[in-house]
């Protein structure tokens, strides 16, 4: 099977990989990160493969490759994590990693010797933050569907009032629902660890996955299978050290659990450092704070993982009193988190309810549907096939009807939201894809 060579394959490549669920604009950094990673062969398939999840048949039948060829490139290009392998229904389905959560992180998952680790921390650094424009692709027009959710830590929820927690909104009732776990290496932590700039002393092992997320890294060597009760004593681990909780931002089947450090995590970081605040997705919950109980020791807005605390200084301050000044939440970017909470001795900072509960869609389905209406790649999910002029042609029509800003934003409501995804779900299940639709 003969292939483009040079600097054009690459930019074909990072074509494909911009229409895909999350943005990846094209820059001398994107290209020098993609040469590295792929090779030509490997490049020239995924050009060619569907953009969603196909079985080995039909990955042949769209790109015109052998079927023993493309079985080996395809293998091996999952141990890399660059294109990503499930097992459902007894079959494999592949389909190309997006940049996040896909490329970057399973890059910087891999374990074992020769390794170029340091020169890929070197290259998605570059890429990630010497500019903001992979944030801005992403976040800049108020795009508010992400892949990750804030988890509250529940030690932190207000008890003053009978507030619900939901079981999706708890790290360890998500644990429960699952049989199958994995821990591997916290792709930013493990990034930050070859840059030198790892300030903290939280553990490189930790990034957390379920299900077939878990079965997926375990069989190519990403992560080590553990036990419920090894996941447990993770997540409180994390507790204790004070790390952000961010999960999979679904309610149903998530695929993992990170915990995050505010000075190794990428998406901390674009918020905290680029200004985008939706890069995570809230909890239900904000924090508040009650004056009467702080006594303005500051250790909140140190603890605070995005700098949403600020510490003002109280002008008036009585000569008899040791407070100096009083926390202030800027309720515009909190995550609801719950790590402030987690490190105030007299409880006076505590997570209270938000005034309007926050939407998180119910499944990956979903939210795959979701994000890419959001980044106006959606048409590239519903027709699927680059190879076909057809195809190409419907893309093209549906792309172009589906980034008109009414069409968007009436999709997007909350009152056509719903309706808008049922219809995908049938139209799938005409596909005889109706499993898709219960990820």
């Amino acid at each position: 099977m003969g292939h483009t060579n040079g600097k054009e394959i690459y930019r074909k490549l990072g074509k494909k990989i911009d229409n895909l669920t999350i943005r990846a604009p094209w820059n001398e950094a994107l290209y020098k990160m993609l040469k590295e990673l792929y090779s030509a062969e490997e490049a020239d398939i995924l050009i060619k493969m569907p953009y969603g999840l196909s079985n080995l048949d039909r990955v042949c039948e769209v790109t015109g490759y052998e079927k023993g060829k493309a079985e080996k490139i395809l293998n091996g290009m999952t141990t890399k994590g660059l294109v990503m392998d499930l097992r459902l229904n007894d079959q494999s389905y592949y389909m190309p990693s997006p940049m996040f959560i896909g490329i970057f992180e399973f890059t910087m998952m891999r374990t074992g010797k020769n390794l170029s680790s340091k020169e890929w921390a070197r290259l998605f650094h570059e890429y990630m933050h010497d500019d903001d424009s992979v944030w801005a692709a992403n976040f800049a027009g108020g795009e508010k569907v992400s892949i990750m959710r804030a988890l509250p830590h529940e030690e932190a929820i207000s008890t003053q009032d009978f507030i619900e927690v939901l079981d999706y909104e708890k790290a360890a009732s998500l644990v429960k629902e699952f049989d199958k776990f994995s821990i591997g290496l916290c792709s930013c932590r493990h990034e930050k660890f070859h840059l030198g700039k790892k300030e903290c002393d939280s553990p490189l092992e930790s990034c957390s996955s379920f299900g077939y997320a878990a079965d997926y890294l375990i069989r190519n060597g990403l992560a080590k299978e553990v036990s419920k009760a090894e996941m447990l004593e993770n997540i409180a681990r994390s507790k204790e050290m004070g790390l952000v909780l961010n999960a999979d931002n679904v309610k149903k089947n998530i695929t993992y659990i990170c915990h995050c450090c505010k000075c190794c995590c990428n998406t901390l970081l674009a918020i905290s450092k680029h200004g985008y605040p939706n890069v995570i997705v809230t909890s239900n919950f904000i924090a508040e704070v009650d004056e009467s109980k702080c006594l303005g020791c500051g250790k909140c807005s140190k603890a605070c993982p995005i700098k949403a605390i600020e510490m003002i200084l109280i002008k008036d301050n009585r000569i008899e009193s040791k407070k100096k000044a009083n926390p202030k939440v800027d309720k515009s970017i909190c995550l609801g988190c719950g790590v402030c909470g987690l490190k105030c001795n007299t409880r006076a900072m505590r997570l209270t309810k938000r005034g309007k509960r926050v939407l998180h869609p119910e499944t990956t389905f979903e939210r795959v549907i979701l994000q890419s209406l959001e980044r106006g790649t959606l048409q590239n999910q519903i027709f699927d096939n680059p190879q076909s002029i057809t195809q190409k042609a419907m893309r093209g029509f549906l792309g172009g009807f589906l980034r008109l800003p009414p069409i968007k934003k009436t999709l997007m409501s909350e009152m056509l939201r719903s309706s808008f995804l049922s219809s995908m779900k049938k139209g799938i299940k005409m596909q005889g894809k109706g499993w898709l639709t219960e990820m």
